[in-house]
């Protein structure tokens, strides 16, 4: 996969993050960059380093795209957690040879919690951060499928 605007960047998997005060949900594309799979949701409060982690993410799984979850009002105006998201993707870009791409999240986590709710069995508020990495990333894939 190319990624816009990443001219002489290098081609791999796409990651993303949905980050959020307490919980990051990650999700990582296939190889191809057809589809999302979540991966383990990051606890803010267990003390680990999240750019630790990102950064060992994208040497394990030879990424080439971070895309962050930019968390905005209905309005489309900036709450709590934009500037966390700026500087995340700011981080991202200063260290490592990847494009970080932000992405508006308005309704991740309530489409999220909507189908884990819709399931049979119950679930915790990390599948909630999960899955909306996952929907994230799969929005995003599939809009670069469309061009």
């Amino acid at each position: 996969m190319t990624v816009p605007g990443g001219a002489g960047k290098k081609s791999g998997r796409v990651l993303a993050i949905d980050p959020g005060a307490k919980r990051v949900g990650l999700a990582l594309s296939d190889e191809l960059c057809l589809t999302a799979q979540g991966l383990e949701t990051f606890e803010i409060a267990k003390g680990k380093d999240l750019l630790a982690q990102v950064g060992e993410l994208i040497d394990r799984y030879d990424i080439c795209a971070v895309i962050i979850g930019l968390p905005l009002s209905m309005a489309g105006k900036d709450i709590e957690g934009t500037a966390r998201s700026r500087d995340l993707a700011a981080w991202i870009e200063e260290r490592f040879d990847v494009d970080a791409i932000l992405m508006d999240e308005r309704m991740t986590s309530l489409e999220a919690e909507r189908v884990l709710k819709s399931g049979e069995r119950g679930y915790e508020k990390g599948d909630i951060d999960k899955l909306s990495a996952v929907l994230l990333l799969q929005s995003y894939l599939d809009q670069m499928a469309k061009q």
